[in-house]
């Protein structure tokens, strides 16, 4: 009875894995595409606070890499098996040869160059499909730059509210808990003029649309209205400053540097004395701002309302009752007659002066703990922070549920909508400032360390995109406020 040599059982046996492994492949190609869809039925039948449109995408890409991977997986086992083959046969070789110096090394330089082939061809395999995965994740998480550009050092406590002027001189200003608020040239860090009319904490400052005016609210129970002239000084050279990619560079250290005197500027001019002051409320006056036209303000204040005063004869006109708790904030529409007021009873409220013969009133339910600040978009939407710890967007023509939810790790302050780009800047009690688009998707987090960035609670951000040195600014407690030039790339904003 003949009796089959090793090797040709050998190759045979390898002969049959690779018949039964391409079957594997036709099977596994062929039942790809219903497996995809599949998945996609799963997943439209999940709840998710994703978008549909994020959420395909996302399983897009895990699809890709999953196909990645399995051929990597099955070009690894042919690879394996053709090494076994090899093997058998030089196995079967040198058997043959076996007694001859000379064909032992001929044998090894060739079982060597054989493997030394075949770990390159496996290492340029692995290599080229990595990249390819690598390369697919670049092209959708292109990162923004985060660059610390000016300090603005010079009060003596904690900083609660800034804001810029909306009118040429473009300067910053800061309204702090050291009863005074100031006017800071932006290039220059340096200050132009501090205001020492209030009798306590000046809570918020904003300025005239149109004017050189700024209102300011303060404990005192009190909302002031005063003129301003401040002349820029000569442009400085800018500091050689790195450029920081968004959340490199992090430390969580809880080093306070700021815990001394810091000692204000002592050159600095001042105004004592208020054009307009606004005294009807029962409490502290927490947030004021000016409606479109500059011609009315709206207050808002501890007593658990909200005030709408006539600028020129500095009447109080309506006032805004209905919240249970104290007030936090308070905001007017860029482009019309509404005003929002948040309060510490989770809700925040949208009244409506378009029409002067009805003033209607929306009361909005959508937070579990105090809505600390809310603001209009240029568009039609309402943006809102709580200390639940989350923001959420809302549509002013259907605001039965917000439209996106951003949730985070701590409470937010007093937030800002950038107007041209419609970025979100979240200030954050842990100190960190965080960035996302309207959709909720996150887009960075400003760098902070004990090199740079707040050291204590950020109380409020505020956008300025007229001016080409800093487009965002921060404050906080460590008494200081920030001028960042924040640049995201078109990649992260489409939606």
């Amino acid at each position: 009875m003949p009796v089959e040599s090793g090797s040709s059982a050998a190759a045979r046996q390898a002969k049959q894995k690779r018949k039964s492994h391409s079957l594997s492949i036709r099977r596994t190609n062929s039942t790809e595409q219903d497996r995809s869809g599949l998945q996609r039925d799963l997943l439209e039948g999940q709840e998710s606070k994703l978008p549909l449109s994020l959420r395909t995408n996302l399983l897009d890409l895990f699809s890709q890499i999953e196909r990645e991977f399995e051929n990597l997986y099955l070009e690894n086992i042919e690879l394996r098996r053709e090494i076994e083959s090899l093997n058998d046969r030089l196995a079967a070789d040198g058997q043959a040869v076996e007694g001859a110096d000379l064909a032992k090394g001929a044998l090894k330089t060739k079982a060597s160059h054989s493997t030394s082939q075949l770990s390159q061809k496996l290492k340029t395999t692995y290599k080229a499909s990595t990249s390819k995965i690598v390369s697919s994740f670049k092209a959708t998480t292109s990162r923004a730059v985060c660059q610390l550009v000016k300090e603005y050092v010079g009060h003596r406590d904690g900083i609660w509210d800034l804001s810029a002027t909306r009118t040429q001189p473009v300067v910053l200003g800061t309204a702090s808990a050291d009863h005074t608020a100031m006017l800071w040239s932006i290039e220059t860090g340096k200050c132009l003029l501090k205001y020492l009319g209030h009798q306590g904490s000046v809570n918020s400052i904003k300025f005239h649309p149109t004017e050189q005016m700024a209102l300011t609210a303060s404990g005192d129970q009190t909302a002031h209205i005063w003129r301003y002239m401040v002349q820029l000084p000569a442009p400085q050279p800018v500091a050689d400053t790195t450029q920081t990619p968004c959340e490199d560079d992090v430390d969580f250290s809880d080093k306070d540097d700021a815990d001394g005197e810091v000692e204000g500027p002592n050159d600095c001019p001042s105004v004592r004395v208020p054009t307009t002051m606004l005294r009807s409320h029962q409490g502290v006056v927490i947030a004021a701002d000016w409606l479109v036209g500059g011609k009315q303000v709206v207050t808002a204040s501890w007593d658990r309302a909200a005030n709408l005063y006539d600028v020129e004869t500095s009447e109080l006109v309506h006032s805004l009752t209905g919240h249970d708790q104290e007030l936090t904030h308070c905001c007017t529409h860029p482009n019309q007659r509404l005003v929002v007021t948040s309060s510490r009873d989770t809700t925040f409220r949208l009244w409506d002066f378009r029409d002067p013969s009805i003033h209607s009133v929306n009361v909005f339910q959508g937070h579990t703990d105090t809505v600390t600040s809310a603001v209009f978009t240029v568009g039609d939407n309402v943006v809102s922070g709580s200390d639940d710890r989350t923001v959420k967007v809302w549509d002013l023509k259907n605001m039965r549920s917000p439209i996106a939810t951003i949730r985070t790790d701590s409470a937010v302050n007093r937030i800002s909508v950038s107007v041209n780009q419609k970025i979100i800047a979240l200030p954050h009690d842990n100190r960190q400032v965080r960035l996302f688009d309207m959709s909720g998707v996150r887009l960075a987090r400003l760098p902070r360390s004990n090199r740079q960035g707040h050291r204590r609670m950020v109380c409020c951000s505020a956008w300025c995109e007229d001016n080409t040195t800093c487009n965002l600014f921060t404050c906080g407690f460590d008494r200081q406020a920030i001028g960042w030039n924040i640049n995201i790339p078109a990649l992260l904003q489409e939606k």
